[in-house]
């Protein structure tokens, strides 16, 4: 009887012993082998610079060139080219009499000194600066034309005046102001025409100006 309790502790403490052996192996294994989770955490792509947007890199204000396919050019969003401005414009004035006319004429030239091309049209404010107060041209009624100016492009328009015959002194010019067209501010010039308009009854003839692109015997 004691004989086979003794055969039974054996076998008990064997069974034992072999499943302690059996636990140590497997965690031996566990350490050994990192698990997915660590694995994923753990590792970065060699190339980096993978985000959600799928790897593309960003691109900055202008980067795809729309922003300045139109520079220099003048053009708008709706590719229409813009209208001249008065600082954008050189703009002088000549005497162009020819002798036998009737009436004085001076030729003022609008000469494009931006850095884009614009477009002028219509008629130009003129006022004559005498001594008596200012003096504003009439239009001649022509019909206008629509001129783009290139950079240093250029464009006139004419205003005649009556010449002072009378052998009067007459009414002193002082000075000569532009508005180009569309604008409101203006240029003030030097007259470059007789010094002098004819006083009459009336009035006299009245001082005109032709529109833009008509350059009288500008040019």
């Amino acid at each position: 009887m004691r004989v086979h309790q003794l055969t039974l502790a054996a076998v008990a403490v064997a069974a034992s012993l072999s499943l302690t052996a059996c636990q140590n192996g497997d965690d031996g294994a566990a350490r050994s082998t990192p698990s997915a989770s660590s694995t994923a955490s753990g590792a970065s792509p060699s190339g980096g610079g993978s985000d959600q947007s799928g790897g593309k890199p960003s691109q900055g204000a202008g980067s795809d060139g729309k922003g300045t396919a139109g520079a220099g050019t003048g053009t708008d969003a709706s590719g229409k080219v813009g209208k001249c401005r008065t600082d954008e414009l050189a703009i002088t004035a000549a005497e162009r009499t020819i002798g036998g006319d009737k009436d004085g004429t001076v030729a003022v030239t609008l000469k494009n000194r931006g850095t884009r091309e614009c477009t002028i049209s219509g008629y130009a404010g003129v006022d004559l600066r005498t001594e008596s107060g200012s003096l504003s041209a009439q239009r001649t009624g022509q019909q206008p034309d629509t001129a783009v100016l290139k950079k240093g492009g250029a464009t006139y328009f004419g205003i005649s005046y009556p010449l002072n015959t009378s052998g009067g002194s007459g009414v002193r010019v002082t000075g000569l102001v532009v508005t180009p067209p569309d604008e409101t501010r203006s240029v003030t010039l030097a007259w470059p025409g007789t010094g002098t308009l004819p006083v009459t009854e009336g009035g006299g003839a009245p001082v005109k100006v032709g529109p833009v692109g008509s350059a009288g015997q500008g040019g």
